[in-house]
Order: structure tokens, then sequence, then C-alpha cells
């Protein structure tokens, strides 16, 4: 018969095992109706039709995946790189006929984190191949600057 604290050494190393390889919870893919706003090259805010108001209008969404220079950066070369990029998403979502918001998450800051096509282009990849962005997956973050 198992001891008791064998039993209880097995159950905490599967609850250890099950929150490490847990991957973060996704909702789906939701098309964007309206893009009501656009403050950098990876931050955002959408209505998405069909939703309920209090969760579809003007929801703040983070591109996932990419680090683009921020519009307050810490220097010149920053903002300026910041601006360009901010011109390419805003080029790109505005001549969109389809946005779609792919593997829907929520971030640390309850926007949502999701991967972004535009007319089935990725938006990510369109900033990173710009050199306006570049691959982040929560590491430390490299200096624009």
């Amino acid at each position: 018969m198992l001891s008791l604290r064998r039993i209880l050494l097995c159950a905490t190393a599967l609850l250890v095992s099950f929150s490490v390889h847990s991957a973060p919870r996704e909702y789906g893919t939701v098309r964007v109706s309206e893009v009501t706003s656009i403050y950098d090259a990876d931050t955002f805010t959408v209505n998405i039709q069909n939703w309920p108001g209090i969760v579809g209008e003007r929801v703040p969404v983070r591109v996932y995946g990419i680090d683009a220079p921020e519009i307050k950066g810490q220097c010149p070369r920053e903002k300026n790189l910041a601006q360009q990029a901010k011109q390419v998403t805003v080029a790109a979502l505005r001549r969109a006929r389809v946005i779609e918001l792919r593997h829907l998450q929520r971030d640390k800051y309850f926007r949502i984190l999701a991967d972004v096509y535009i007319d089935n282009v990725k938006l990510a990849d369109l900033l990173i191949n710009k050199r306006l962005a570049y691959p982040y997956f929560g590491e430390t973050k490299q200096k624009w600057c």
C-alpha cells in the first residue's frame, strides 16, 4: 500500500508538471468589423461585430510575437523608428479588406493578444521583414537605442 507521503509527492509532481507544460488559453479567431484607433505599430483598438459591447467595442489589441519601437521611446532613433513602424501598420489596416485576430489570448494588461492577419498577411511578419519590429515572446527586450 502506498504511504500518504508517497501519494502527496506524486500528486505534487503531477500538479507541477501540468502547470509547467500547460499552454496559454486560446480563444479562436474573430473578424474585426472596425479599427477605431491605432496607438503604435503593435497596439490598436477595434470593434468586433456580434460581441457584446462590454467586450466587443473599443477593444485594445496587442500584436502577438513582436516588440516594436515605442512612440515615447528612450532616444530619437527609437521614436523615429516607432513613427515609421506605426505608418506601416496604419497603411496596412486602412487598406485591409479583412482583418482577423487569430489564436486569441489575454495579455497581462487585459488586452487581446493575437496573431493579426490583414488580408491573410501576418502583421508581425510584415513589421519584422521591414526591420521595424523583432520577434518577442517575453524574454529580455532588445534595445532600440
